[in-house]
């Protein structure tokens, strides 16, 4: 049986690269040749914190590759270049019937309830493949996935032409929020975050004003400024899940996107802000719609070939499968200058 490589989490903060069978793709499955897969904000606890439902585990859900091999019932051509949507929903449960995968009661998902990219071949079901345009780089396609959550999250709300946006949050999300609404075509879009070096790229892919909190007293900007009316939380911070409704104009949207991880402490004023304002609040989660995977995907991938969005300036990081954890490392340090990081696995195929 041949064997391939996959970097395998094998306990607490342990990752090995290993030798594995290759998969076999099933009924309505491809088996695909991994060329490119990102390292996710939301890996790095099943990493180093263990958040993963079974030891071992191969991590990976942002990827593109190239499908080898194709299972009972797959009409698509062996060579087609994909990037693939990680969720497998049950299809059966109320939430899939009603069109809303994304809130499925028994979903599996690439990655972390099943085998992931961070391997030479990963198995995923057709219809989670999106066929990738030969002249957008199957590095780029990697990147999609991120940038679904975002576009996602700015359809949880209405928005207009010049609406006064405010994104609390430079990581990955918070860039990728700040694409789509360029995109999108809001008005003057503020980012705030503590990190310069993310301050100035987002300056750089569109962002007008860009403030850190370690040098500007954010309560006299807005008093100064003005309100946003709208505001999209990506940093899954229990300040700044505060902060999103102290800066909301009157009447405005407000979108958490961001998952957090302590608890968020409203003084009785800041929460009546949500009465007094009329505040429209909701949620995102993840990035899927029906017909499935959604027009998330088909939008981001139609951004992305036409070049009305580019993310490769996200991408500040490209390691072999042999580095193993040293991206994990790499993101995880304190005040990290690393957004979007992948793994070279196949790369770019003629």
């Amino acid at each position: 049986m041949k064997k391939v490589k996959a970097l395998v989490v094998t306990d607490v903060a342990a990752m090995e690269l290993q030798e594995v069978a290759v998969p076999s793709p099933r009924k309505g499955e491809v088996l695909v040749k991994v060329a490119y897969v990102g390292v996710c904000g939301s890996d790095l606890p099943r990493y180093f914190d263990g958040g993963v439902h079974q030891f071992p585990q191969v991590l990976g859900h942002e990827f593109s590759g190239t499908i080898v091999e194709v299972g009972e019932g797959v009409q698509i051509k062996k060579g087609t270049r994909v990037t693939v949507a990680p969720l497998v929903p049950c299809n059966t449960c109320e939430q899939c019937c009603s069109g809303c995968p994304q809130l499925c009661l028994n979903y599996s998902f690439i990655g972390s309830r099943q085998q992931g990219a961070m391997a030479e071949y990963v198995i995923a079901p057709i219809e989670n493949c999106l066929v990738v345009p030969k002249e957008l780089p199957l590095k780029i396609a990697a990147t999609i996935e991120p940038l679904t959550v975002a576009i996602h999250g700015i359809e949880r709300i209405r928005t207009k032409a010049g609406d006064k946006t405010l994104v609390l949050g430079a990581g990955t999300i918070g860039l990728m929020t700040i694409l789509a609404l360029r995109a999108r075509g809001v008005g003057e879009i503020t980012v705030v975050d503590l990190n310069n070096q993310k301050l100035a790229l987002a300056k750089r892919i569109g962002a007008d004003v860009i403030l850190n909190p370690l040098s500007t007293d954010l309560d006299e900007h807005f008093k100064k400024n003005g309100l946003a009316s709208v505001v999209f939380e990506t940093a899954g911070n229990h300040i700044t899940q505060v902060q999103s409704i102290k800066y909301a104009a009157r009447r405005a949207r407000v979108v958490f996107v961001g998952t957090c991880t302590h608890p968020v402490n409203f003084a009785a004023e800041e929460f009546e802000l949500i009465l007094r304002r009329e505040l429209e609040l909701t949620g995102s989660w993840m990035s899927y719609s029906a017909p499935f995977p959604g027009f998330e995907w088909y939008a981001a991938l139609r951004y992305l070939v036409s070049g009305e969005i580019d993310t490769s300036p996200l991408i500040t990081g490209i390691y072999p499968l042999e580095a193993q954890a040293e991206p994990f490392e790499k993101m995880r340090e304190k005040d990290s200058n690393e957004v979007k990081v992948l793994y070279e696995i196949g790369g770019e195929v003629e």
